[in-house]
């Protein structure tokens, strides 16, 4: 899964000009899900809502607190356009989204997971496969200095960035292989003496 998140003061979503959820101080996430993604996905995406820090502590620590240490609210928005593309043209391609039934079962499926695992009555929620119109006031770095007092708050998460791969060990030379044979720089022992002082007058 993708997902956006950004740091809000208040965000919501209107349906038709119908308010369907506002939440206060917390995250705004747009989250979408690839045609690869399992619940494994929602889970991890999940975890990382709730524990990344994204907020300073009062003395002036930044990256410090999470959602919950502040307890702040989080509303979610589906957003199948996290997986477009542009490889050819100026067309975006979506064809590493999931499709509408799979992406509507996991979504889901995150939403509930993340109720769970945080407040349910501190996580909202938009409408699945509707036109919303999403209004959000950014809650930009605190102590740092931006050019803009609203400079936004805004992290991408993606649960399908690949591994870094382990370096293969480097192979030995030649001549640590003779060495070896020979039974160099195996059993060595090294000594240390102390002379006597007249010997050295």
């Amino acid at each position: 899964m993708k997902a956006v998140i950004q740091r809000v003061k208040s965000a919501s979503v209107t349906v038709d000009e119908q308010l369907i959820s506002s939440i206060g101080r917390g995250l705004l996430v747009l989250a979408g899900v690839g045609k690869e993604d399992t619940e494994k996905d929602a889970d991890s995406l999940v975890t990382k809502i709730l524990k990344t820090r994204f907020w300073p502590t009062e003395d002036g620590g930044q990256w410090k607190k999470n959602v919950q240490d502040i307890e702040g609210e989080v509303l979610c928005v589906s957003q199948f356009t996290l997986f477009g593309r542009l490889k050819k043209g100026n067309k975006p391609d979506f064809h590493e989204a999931a499709d509408v039934e799979t992406a509507r079962r996991l979504y889901d499926y995150f939403f509930q997971q993340l109720r769970k695992a945080y407040k349910e009555e501190r996580v909202k929620n938009g409408v699945f496969q509707a036109m919303m119109d999403v209004e959000l006031k950014n809650d930009g770095p605190v102590g740092v200095d931006y050019r803009s007092d609203d400079a936004a708050v805004t992290i991408e998460i993606n649960t399908k960035l690949p591994k870094k791969e382990k370096k293969p060990e480097e192979s030995k030379k030649p001549e640590d292989d003779k060495k070896e044979d020979a039974g160099e720089g195996q059993g060595k022992q090294s000594y240390e003496f102390t002379m006597p002082a007249t010997l050295l007058e």
